[in-house]
């Protein structure tokens, strides 16, 4: 029989964090419902490591707010005071966060089962399109939601 550790989140993520620094690339699986409906809880996998390149509108990074908390969220903006973010599946936005608070970009995914990075439509429609949505991603989320009900009826 297969023995199960409970490991700390916090304390796992930032061995990841650590991994991620020297440049080697590290996965997790997703905890959470803010990237949905992108990513969803325990059934995708985010693969990343330290940023090689200047940070964008539509990346998805990992960041570590000032009370210690571990997030991956896409950066919505980026203003001379900061960055601001927000997950898929969210309409409110945070921020600034200093730059020092992003230690990793994630460069692939694994959703569904199926890898995917930069160039798939699903990662292009995220990155570029749903950034821009955001004021209609309340009903937009509601439609998705009342679809996926109907779906398993």
């Amino acid at each position: 029989m297969m023995e199960t550790k409970i490991v700390d989140t916090r304390e796992y993520v930032s061995v990841l964090r650590e991994l991620a620094e020297t440049g080697k690339v590290v996965s997790m699986q997703i905890a959470g419902s803010s990237m949905a409906p992108f990513l969803i809880h325990r059934r995708d996998f985010i693969f990343f490591t330290r940023p090689d390149r200047e940070l964008k509108r539509g990346d998805m990074v990992f960041y570590q707010r000032k009370d210690g908390r571990y997030v991956m969220h896409r950066i919505c903006r980026k203003a001379p005071e900061g960055y601001y973010m927000i997950g898929d599946g969210q309409t409110e936005i945070e921020g600034p966060l200093d730059r020092n608070q992003i230690f990793a970009r994630v460069i692939k995914v694994k959703r569904k089962g199926k890898m995917m990075e930069a160039g798939d439509f699903w990662w292009e429609f995220f990155e570029h399109v749903w950034i821009r949505v955001i004021p209609l991603r309340r009903v937009l989320l509601s439609v998705y939601s009342i679809k996926n009900r109907m779906k398993f009826r």
